[in-house]
């Protein structure tokens, strides 16, 4: 293998290093491209880091809960639906996450009570009546014995 061929299967390999072949134009090209890169970054790093008479750029406000689920009245299918959590850098706010399911379980618990209670009275009250039907019906059956 002759030196070139080495030369040229190394640039080959090696996109970052020029080439020792290509010539002048493209040498000037490779380190006026270089150097734009540098002035590009020096140029964003100074916006970040507060350069000029702006000042540094504002903190962004936090995302926070959307259409979160409404205090004065009790929760429905539909607002659970349109609930959406702000995504932040590792899922969801926790804090946020932990109060809309506090909140769902509380109502979710009153409403089991709500039915339970009316279970039971709506049960309560067919014993009420059934018992007033088999009272009736007892007092019913002698009279008409006696009729006959």
């Amino acid at each position: 293998m002759r030196r070139t061929d080495a030369v040229d299967a190394v640039a080959a390999l090696d996109p970052i290093r020029p080439d020792p072949t290509m010539g002048a134009p493209a040498m000037v090209m490779f380190l006026f491209l270089v150097i734009a890169l540098a002035v590009v970054v020096a140029a964003v790093t100074l916006a970040v880091v507060g350069g000029g008479d702006s000042g540094p750029l504002p903190d962004a406000e936090p995302e926070r809960l959307r259409d979160s689920l409404p205090p004065d009245r009790p929760v429905g299918r539909g607002d659970v639906e349109r609930l959406r959590f702000p995504l932040v850098v590792r899922g969801y706010r926790m804090a946020e996450v932990d109060d809309a399911l506090g909140r769902l379980g509380a109502e979710l618990s009153e409403r089991d009570a709500r039915i339970a209670d009316l279970e039971s009275a709506l049960a309560g009250a067919r014993a009420a009546v059934a018992h007033r039907h088999d009272r009736h019906v007892v007092m019913d059956k002698p009279a008409q014995e006696e009729q006959q």
